[in-house]
């Protein structure tokens, strides 16, 4: 696999390995974000039989939701994810799959059945990461991860009667359990290892400010603090660090997952950090295909719901044959914080390089931080935390690779830009051009919305029904709305 000269045209594909007709029995293992919604585009084909097979025993949900769940802003129910499975799926909840034999192209189920397939997708997802510290070894009702709707209901549990919490991790899952529970009334402290909270998406001055921000919002923050130990007893749980001990009704681990591999390692097929795959998806087997966490492209492994939902559409696509030359090609990935209070995106590289320009600015009362970073004229890398009108504005010209206005500190500062200058629209939405990406998770654009609008959606649903708008991350809801809004009261709209 070579990764870096990945192809966008079938062409650059050896023609036998291009698959001409549909396989007749697709089995999907996994139904998580990434099978779910593989099973849904799969099901628009008549040809094509899907039996999607599922640990978990309900239906899948919204799993970047949970932290809404632990908030109580969301119920179970809110979260199931409501897209019909279609003609020709099964869907099996509750059942492990124990082996695959690629030779005779069966998996096992932990009841000892076997089923057949033509094309076998793992969709397996990851695993919360269990830090080898004394006394996590055995379970406890005060201490969970932080994964899946399961520990969610686990951390509810412990949660009831509680005052405080400790959280261990100050990556995205660690603040999004602590901005939940905090919700809930909890005291919370986050313990984290290294010097700043994210520090894979943000900078020390970005951390500086959320740290503030959080406790605001009555989250405390122990930054470059080594956890050593955990005692927990029927009163509560003790974490012990390098300097000192800290005690709390419940413990939540959000210390990072890792690809769920094991099926694909037994079987045999090529895994590194993650099951590798190509730009096909496919595996080292070409009867076997690859989609989101438990998937590692290039040197990237899985973890975000956009990625996830790219790799269903174009797997479907090939193997429906609507597309048999369909190649994944991957874009940078926007990273947003869903917490309540806190308006968090983040995006590229933030690396030093003196080759680009770095511009910044910082309001820690107010809770804002802004950064660009900036290489001929395009944003290389960025940050904005707090209450900003140009972070859709920055996101479009990351992912568009948009010249960035000669009016740095507009951009920056959320001013208008005005002038042919302005790439992207401001708030209003007439202003946005058709092409601007709305909702990044399904790659709605404005255009897709006013068509969906002039071609008979006459709600906020039935927009949202139709384009699968604001059903990832939620975080476009609102100018998903204001779009809506404005269309409702339009009566001539024009689409380029």
């Amino acid at each position: 696999m070579n990764a870096g000269n990945t192809a966008r045209h079938g062409s650059a594909l050896p023609p036998a390995d291009r698959p001409r007709t549909s396989p007749h029995h697709v089995i999907v293992i996994g139904y998580g974000m990434a099978g779910a919604r593989l099973a849904t585009e799969l099901s628009a084909s008549s040809g094509v039989e899907v039996t999607v097979l599922g640990a978990e025993p309900h239906r899948a949900y919204n799993r970047i939701l949970l932290s809404s769940v632990l908030a109580g802003k969301h119920g179970e129910t809110d979260i199931t994810l409501t897209e019909a499975a279609g003609h020709g799926v099964k869907t099996r909840t509750g059942v492990t799959v124990t082996g695959i034999d690629r030779a005779a192209r069966t998996v096992t189920l932990d009841d000892g059945e076997e089923l057949t397939y033509d094309h076998l997708v793992l969709a397996t997802g990851s695993q919360a990461i269990v830090p080898p510290i004394p006394g996590l070894a055995q379970p406890h009702p005060r201490v969970a991860t932080f994964r899946t709707l399961e520990d969610c209901r686990r951390i509810l549990d412990a949660a009831q009667g509680a005052r405080t919490a400790l959280v261990l991790g100050g990556g995205l899952l660690g603040l999004e359990a602590a901005r939940g529970l905090a919700g809930r009334g909890l005291a919370v402290e986050v313990v984290h290892g290294v010097g700043h909270l994210m520090e894979r998406q943000l900078d020390q001055g970005a951390s500086a400010v959320l740290v503030r921000t959080l406790a605001e919002l009555g989250v405390a923050v122990h930054l470059a603090s080594s956890a050593t130990g955990v005692s927990a007893d029927d009163d509560g749980v003790t974490l012990r660090l390098n300097d000192r001990n800290l005690r709390a009704d419940l413990l939540v681990l959000a210390c990072g997952v890792r690809a769920e591999t094991g099926l694909a390692r037994a079987a045999g097929l090529r895994v590194e950090r993650g099951i590798v795959i190509d730009e096909r998806l496919a595996t080292s087997d070409r009867r076997v295909s690859a989609i989101g966490d438990c998937a590692q492209f290039g040197e990237v492994v899985g973890g975000l719901v956009a990625p996830a939902w790219e790799q269903a559409r174009v797997l479907a696509a090939r193997l429906t044959g609507a597309d048999p030359d369909a190649v994944y090609v991957p874009s940078s990935p926007v990273t947003r914080l869903k917490a309540s209070g806190i308006d968090l995106a983040a995006m590229g590289s933030l690396q030093p390089d003196p080759s680009c320009e770095d511009v910044s600015f910082a309001d820690p009362a107010r809770g804002t931080y802004a950064r660009l970073v900036i290489r001929d004229d395009r944003l290389t890398g960025a940050v904005m935390l707090g209450d900003n009108p140009s972070v859709g504005q920055v996101i479009q010209l990351f992912d568009r690779r948009g010249l960035v206005p000669r009016d740095r500190r507009a951009l920056l500062l959320g001013r208008s830009l005005g002038g042919v200058e302005a790439p992207v629209a401001t708030t209003t939405p007439a202003l946005m051009p058709d092409n601007a990406t709305v909702c990044q998770c399904n790659t709605v654009t404005k255009g897709a919305l006013v068509r969906c609008w002039r071609s008979g959606a006459r709600s906020l649903d039935d927009v949202v029904a139709r384009t699968r708008a604001t059903t990832g991350c939620g975080s476009c809801k609102d100018a998903v709305d204001g779009i809506v809004g404005w269309l409702s009261t339009s009566d001539s709209v024009g689409v380029s």
